[in-house]
């Protein structure tokens, strides 16, 4: 039971690849649209982003390709793994976020799922434009010096 009450105040899944294949331009923070199964399925710490993307549908954002494993005590009353699940946005920030997917050839990708203070599920959504192989490469790098600056300093110290 204390597993549980952790979990429903923290972040229940992540999209670690983002931040490396994507430039991260805006996030916004969305409501999403779920059954009862897969509330208690993330509420025990189930969930995944790692394919997942975000599209317009007649006139709505949609979560595509988000995997909540099914709920084992439900039975045959259980949600489907991968669906479609509607994002619950403002209606201008749709359009904001709408606007700017149609001009600027950017995608819109979720960072983490997550239930806030109030415990209503959350997705963090990004504005995101797709990085180049050199891109990537540059990033690494830096990385990878500012990891070899911190041992130096700490050695120092």
């Amino acid at each position: 039971m204390a597993s549980n009450q952790l979990i429903s105040k923290g972040v229940v899944a992540r999209n670690r690849k983002a931040r490396h294949e994507y430039y991260i331009e805006d996030t916004v923070e969305a409501g999403i649209q779920l059954v009862g199964t897969e509330v208690k399925s993330l509420r025990s710490g189930r969930g995944s982003l790692n394919e997942a993307f975000a599209e317009p549908r007649d006139g709505d954002i949609y979560l595509m390709s988000a995997h909540i494993p099914e709920y084992g005590p439900a039975g045959r009353f259980n949600h489907e793994p991968v669906r479609p699940r509607k994002l619950l946005l403002h209606k201008r920030e749709i359009d904001r976020l709408l606007g700017a997917v149609k001009k600027k050839g950017s995608t819109l990708i979720p960072l983490s799922l997550y239930f806030n203070d109030r415990g209503i599920a959350k997705v963090e959504l990004a504005l995101a434009r797709g990085k180049k192989l050199h891109d990537k490469r540059a990033t690494e790098k830096e990385r990878d010096w500012n990891r070899q600056k911190q041992r130096i300093l700490q050695q120092d110290a």
